[in-house]
C-alpha cells in the first residue's frame, strides 16, 4: 500500500460566553417549562454572548486555544477556515477577523464558508483536501457562532433551542514515511436541496432576496424561523444511512468507532439516529444539556470537550456527524 500524507488533528480548542440563561429563565420570559423543555430536547441551559461580543471574539478565543494546544504559532498556519452563519457583518470575513485578532501579519488566507450546522464538517473536508494535495502544511478550522442574536425570545418554539460559541481545529500534515493513518481518514458531505426553503429552517429577511427594511423588522423576519417536527423527521430518516455509508466507505465497522460526536440539535434526534445504527448512547458524546444547539460550533466545541475529559484519546477513532439548514449533513471519521 503506497503511504499518504494524512491532516491530523493537531490541538483543539472552544470559547462559550459566561452568561447563562437555563430553562427556568426562559420560563419567567415565554409559556414554557424546565420539564417540557428537557423532554423534548434535553436541554437545561445554553450560553448568550453579552453586548458587543461577536462571532469573531469566540472564534478568535477558540483558535488561540487550538493553536496553542498544538504548539504552533499564528503565523506558521497557511489557512484559516471559519464557519459561520451568524458572521460579525456580511463583510468582511469573521475569518479575516478572526486572523487580525490572532496577531497574524503575513498575508494567510482566510475564507468563511456556510453550510449551517454542518459548517464545520464542510470545513474539516475542504482543510483535508489542502493538506493532501500538499497546498498546505497547517490549516485552521474554525466554527463561530453567536445564533442567540437570530433568536426571538417570544417565540416559545425556537427560542428555548439555540445558543452561542465557537470551536476551533488545528490540522498539520503527518509524513507519510511514518505509514501511520492518523488524522481525517475519510469524509463524507451531502444536501438535499430540495428542503432549502427558508420557512424550513432560516432566516427570512437581512439578504438580497428581502434586504433590511421597516416592514421586515416589524414582520419580525430577521429572526429563526423553524418547522421542528419536519427538521426531526429530516434528519432521523438522513443521518443514519449517512453515518452507514460513510463508516463502510472508510472502510471500517461501527464497532471501529470509539466514539460520535453528533451535531447537538436534539437529544431525540440523537438517540433515534444512534439506535438506527444498531449502537447505544455510551459510544456519543452529549453536551447539548449544557449549551443548547449552537450551529456548526456544536461538533468542534464536543470534540475539544470530548478531548479535555480524556473521552477521546490519542490513537481513538472519532466519527463527528452533522447536519442543518439547506438541508445540508456531514460526516469525518478522525483517528486523534
Amino acid at each position: 500500500m503506497s503511504m499518504r500524507r494524512y491532516a491530523a488533528v493537531l490541538g483543539t480548542g472552544s470559547a462559550v460566553p459566561d452568561k447563562v440563561i437555563t430553562n427556568h429563565d426562559l420560563a419567567q420570559m415565554v409559556d414554557t417549562t424546565d420539564e417540557w423543555i428537557r423532554q423534548r430536547t434535553g436541554i437545561v441551559e445554553r450560553r448568550v454572548a453579552e453586548e458587543g461580543i461577536a462571532s469573531s471574539d469566540l472564534g478568535a478565543l477558540a483558535s488561540s486555544r487550538a493553536l496553542e494546544a498544538a504548539g504552533v504559532d499564528p503565523n506558521d498556519l497557511d489557512m484559516i477556515l471559519c464557519s459561520t452563519i451568524s458572521p460579525d457583518m456580511s463583510f468582511p470575513s469573521t475569518a479575516c477577523l478572526i486572523s487580525r485578532a490572532l496577531g497574524i501579519e503575513k498575508p494567510i488566507p482566510a475564507m468563511d464558508l456556510a453550510a449551517a450546522c454542518s459548517g464545520f464538517s464542510y470545513g474539516l473536508q475542504m482543510a483535508d483536501g489542502l493538506i493532501r494535495s500538499g497546498i498546505n502544511e497547517k490549516v485552521l478550522v474554525v466554527a463561530a457562532e453567536t445564533l442567540t442574536r437570530y433568536v426571538d425570545w417570544t417565540d416559545r418554539a425556537t427560542c428555548v433551542l439555540f445558543g452561542d460559541a465557537a470551536g476551533a481545529v488545528v490540522l498539520g500534515a503527518t509524513d507519510p514515511k511514518a505509514g501511520e493513518e492518523t488524522g481525517i481518514l475519510y469524509s463524507k458531505l451531502g444536501s438535499l436541496s430540495q428542503y432549502s426553503d427558508v420557512s424550513l429552517l432560516g432566516v427570512p429577511a437581512g439578504g438580497s432576496r428581502k434586504p433590511a427594511s421597516a416592514e421586515t423588522v416589524a414582520g419580525r423576519e430577521h429572526f429563526i424561523q423553524m418547522q421542528g417536527r419536519e427538521v426531526y423527521k429530516l434528519a432521523v430518516s438522513t443521518l443514519p444511512d449517512a453515518a452507514s455509508d460513510t463508516i463502510s466507505e472508510a472502510g471500517l465497522t461501527p464497532d471501529d468507532i470509539d466514539l460520535i460526536i453528533p451535531h447537538q440539535a436534539n437529544i431525540r434526534i440523537m438517540e433515534a439516529f444512534v439506535g438506527r445504527l444498531g449502537l447505544t448512547m455510551d459510544r456519543v458524546y452529549v453536551n447539548i444539556d449544557k449549551y443548547g444547539n449552537t450551529s456548526s460550533a456544536s461538533a468542534p466545541l464536543a470534540l475539544d470537550e470530548a478531548v479535555r475529559l480524556g473521552r477521546a484519546k490519542k490513537g481513538d477513532t472519532v466519527m463527528l456527524i452533522t447536519f442543518g439548514a439547506g438541508f445540508t449533513w456531514g460526516a469525518n471519521i478522525v483517528r486523534l
